[in-house]
């Protein structure tokens, strides 16, 4: 199970999040999980205290396709470190006037609309339900959000995140349909994240930076990956300054071991584990505690 004598807080992002004043960098970690590879090596270090762990969720370089990123990996590694409280930072698509490029969201919902991502640790003859009607953690989002507004950034606190397969941008029939859902930013990723975490019994926040407006608008251009990029590189500052924020924020608050997200599973398995094999519950003793004995 977690830590609780050196928790940590994991960072998913870019690969330069970690790069920032005041981190002490410690190790970099190569793991291997139950369910293969993570994306790159973790990025262990400390700020004052706090113990974090940042992973770039696309391999430095950028060389993972969302679609084939090992979500599982990702999160089990993390929860593997010692990490009970993980912070998404994400380039998305704006799917509302009122949402400029530039501009930060601390999403509060999700619309999964991928179809080919393993969302889930409990397959292959192991059941588990867990609860995901709110699939932030509301404390987490309260500091991030407090966190974006200390450096002087417009923040929008709540939104639905709707996320897709990839690697391609929407259609605009697609972009149009999006929005009469009443979505407010589109991304790739965290939909899948923040079910497995919830999973981990980790508590999860998203931090989505808008880069462009997606294709539904018209009178601007339609998605252009220069400019997507040239406004996430300015974004990157921003990133770095919300999360020394946090992480001071973080260093005042332990994790409340109360938090629902961090009892996720107490009522969630369905599966009798006595009729499990020794193998599948050695590969889960780290999410349901039991050693596979």
């Amino acid at each position: 199970m977690v830590s609780q004598t050196d928790p940590a807080i994991g960072i998913i992002g870019g690969s330069g999040l970690y790069q920032i004043d005041g981190m002490t960098i410690e190790d970099e970690v190569r793991l291997t999980t139950p369910f293969g590879d993570p994306s790159d090596y973790f990025i262990v270090g400390r700020y004052q205290q706090q113990k974090v762990v940042f992973l770039p969720r696309h391999g430095k370089g950028h060389r993972l396709s969302p679609s084939r990123i090992n979500y599982r990996a990702n999160i089990h590694g993390l929860k593997q470190l010692g990490v009970n409280r993980i912070v998404s930072l994400s380039a998305v698509g704006s799917m509302k006037e009122s949402l400029s490029p530039g501009m930060m969201v601390v999403v509060d919902q999700f619309i999964d609309h991928t179809r080919q991502r393993q969302s889930t640790f409990f397959d292959d003859g192991v059941v588990a339900h867990v609860a995901f009607a709110d699939p932030i953690c509301a404390a987490l989002a309260q500091m991030l959000d407090e966190s974006v507004s200390s450096v002087g950034t417009s923040v929008q606190k709540g939104g639905t995140y709707i996320c897709i397969e990839g690697p391609q941008f929407s259609s605009r029939a697609e972009s149009q349909l999006f929005r009469s859902w009443g979505v407010d930013v589109i991304g790739m990723t965290n939909v899948t994240e923040a079910k497995l975490a919830r999973e981990a019994e980790c508590c999860y926040a998203t931090l989505a930076m808008v880069t462009d407006y997606d294709c539904w608008r018209s009178s601007t251009a339609d998605v252009d990956i220069q400019e997507i990029l040239a406004v996430l590189r300015r974004n990157v500052e921003i990133a770095k300054k919300t999360v020394i924020a946090l992480l001071d924020r973080v260093g005042h608050h332990p994790p409340d071991i109360t938090c629902t997200c961090q009892q996720a599973l107490r009522h969630a398995m369905v599966t009798d584990l006595s009729t499990v094999s020794k193998e599948k519950r050695q590969r889960l003793s780290l999410l349901i505690g039991c050693t596979g004995d």
